[in-house]
């Protein structure tokens, strides 16, 4: 069984979150000027929607700094 994604993006500004099905589309997406907001906040929505694992993905960016802390606050919920 596949699973929902956890999609990261970044600007020089922001941090995005989205929850995305297996059709590709958005089922619920966040903004935040700090990744540790935007997780606890994608935590928080995907909690409302009944989701209990997510598969992350990164894309092209490194596991590091605020990719790192949004994964993080995502997991604590």
């Amino acid at each position: 069984m596949e699973r929902l994604r956890l999609v990261a993006r970044k600007s020089n500004k922001y941090i995005y979150a989205q929850l995305v099905d297996l059709t590709g589309k958005t089922l619920s997406g966040v903004k935040a000027r700090d990744g540790e907001s935007a997780g606890t906040a994608i935590a928080k929505k995907a909690r409302e929607a009944n989701i209990k694992q997510v598969a992350f993905d990164r894309g092209s960016y490194k596991y590091h700094g605020q990719i790192k802390k949004l994964a993080e606050a995502a997991r604590k919920g």
